[in-house]
């Protein structure tokens, strides 16, 4: 799955694309020293390049695109169903956000924990993989049961479940993947959310077509997700006689001399700058289908706007590590934010199916691109505490995602039919991203790229 990078390579020969993953890498291995190193010899290495990048990408396919994200497609169907209403919608899917930000964070301050309660058993990165992919089918297969007063606890834990192999798992395959020199592999596996998308998204849509119930829905999913934990089992092989704990936490990043870190005042407008686009995407990420059945009822093709939306993620995540990176990060951040600002105002604009089909793929297109191009910024602006920045930003974007559900409901509560209020939240979303992208332009003056940190105005070490 060679593809030609014509882009500029550094000292080692990479293009920049796969340096910047091999130091994510890095980076998130050294962000876990409590857990046993899972990666075998450099000279012993059984999984082909190929078959880690498929492997990590199902893996994110079960526990992002099903355990995560299967309650969009489903929501229509509870709805019809009469087991939820969409306040309750709102507040259901803001157990999944919190779960993840929480699972976020536990990643984030597993080696504190670990250092600290030195009798609990060293666990490899691969274990907590295996461990996240079977809670998260179990977890999924429990919504098919009748139990609303449970359901809120389910998805809190499929959300910590979703966070856990999402952080394992990129550990783990990027840095299986650079021993192999193949790192540009990494963005097949980040493909991997908008895989189970596309998934989960067709299966709603045959399932809607049978008439079958949303309980049926998460048998399937769940089943569907214990099928793809069978297929990456065995490449998710805990090591054996190797449980070397990995450099302490508080071990500094080899940093190049005369290189200073960026001030806390950027770190943290960096960070609220990418929490928008959590609250940005979300809205839409949890309600496309129930919107689009508001304005177009009756349309044959309104469940294919969610595996647009999937197709869109698979195509981003492919594109974004081909970018050769000769520039400013925060230019690529602003555009990203524009794209998906303007792929919400397509929706509310032009509520026809053509505009909703453009919405989801421009919505999609950015989502892994962000990601992947803020994490690359917290590496040059702070290499050497980069996971624990990264451990900030991911929880920022996880309280833009949890804040977003909870105002739909509020503001339907308020307006004077479903449109109206859906309408409103969309036109905030988009907003809140062109805001992003505001401040992302102001930081590339107020913090110029070639310029000295220190001098950044408000900069403190």
């Amino acid at each position: 799955m060679a593809t030609r990078d014509t882009g500029p390579r550094n000292a080692d020969g990479e293009s920049q694309a796969e340096s910047g993953l091999s130091r994510a890498a890095d980076s998130t291995s050294s962000a876990f020293p409590g857990a046993a190193k899972s990666s075998p010899p450099r000279h012993a290495l059984p999984a082909s390049a190929a078959t880690l990048a498929v492997a990590g990408m199902l893996a994110l396919a079960a526990a992002m695109g099903i355990g995560r994200f299967a309650f969009t497609p489903l929501l229509p169907m509870m709805l019809a169903d009469g087991v939820i209403d969409l306040p309750s919608a709102s507040w259901l899917a803001s157990a999944n956000y919190l779960g993840y930000l929480v699972g976020a964070l536990l990643c984030t301050f597993q080696p504190w924990i670990w250092q600290r309660l030195s009798f609990l058993p060293r666990v490899g990165a691969a274990s907590w993989v295996r461990a996240g992919l079977v809670a998260t089918s179990l977890l999924t297969l429990g919504m098919a049961l009748h139990l609303p007063l449970l359901w809120p606890l389910l998805r809190f834990l499929a959300g910590v479940a979703s966070a856990f192999v999402f952080v394992f798992t990129s550990g783990w395959c990027l840095a299986q993947l650079a021993q192999r020199n193949a790192s540009a592999l990494g963005g097949v596996m980040y493909a991997g959310p908008g895989a189970g998308i596309m998934l989960s998204g067709l299966s709603a849509s045959g399932m809607v077509v049978l008439h079958w119930t949303a309980a049926a829905g998460w048998l399937v999913f769940g089943l569907l997700a214990s099928v793809l934990t069978t297929l990456v089992w065995r490449t998710f092989q805990p090591a054996v006689g190797n449980t070397t704990a990995a450099p302490p936490s508080g071990s500094m990043a080899k940093v190049p001399a005369g290189v200073k870190a960026a001030g806390r005042n950027q770190m943290l407008v960096l960070a609220a700058a990418y929490g928008l686009a959590g609250f940005g995407y979300i809205i839409t990420a949890t309600f496309l289908p129930v919107i689009a059945r508001q304005a177009l009822p009756g349309s044959p093709f309104l469940d294919m706007f969610w595996p647009l939306f999937g197709l869109g993620v698979v195509s981003g995540a492919l594109l974004a590590t081909r970018i050769p990176i000769t520039g400013d990060l925060r230019h690529l951040l602003a555009g990203s934010y524009v794209l998906q600002a303007l792929g919400i105002g397509i929706s509310v604009w032009s509520p026809t199916l053509a505009g909703f089909a453009l919405s989801s793929l421009l919505l999609g297109l950015p989502f892994t691109a962000i990601t992947f191009f803020a994490m690359q910024e917290v590496r040059r602006l702070r290499p050497a505490t980069a996971a624990s920045y990264m451990g900030l930003l991911t929880a920022v974007y996880g309280v833009g995602q949890i804040s977003g559900p909870p105002l739909v409901a509020v503001l339907l509560a308020s307006s004077r039919s479903l449109g109206e209020g859906f309408a409103l939240s969309l036109e905030i979303a988009s907003a809140s991203l062109f805001a992003g992208a505001i401040l992302f332009v102001w930081m590339t003056q107020a913090y110029p790229l070639h310029a000295p940190r220190d001098a950044a105005p408000g900069a403190t070490a």
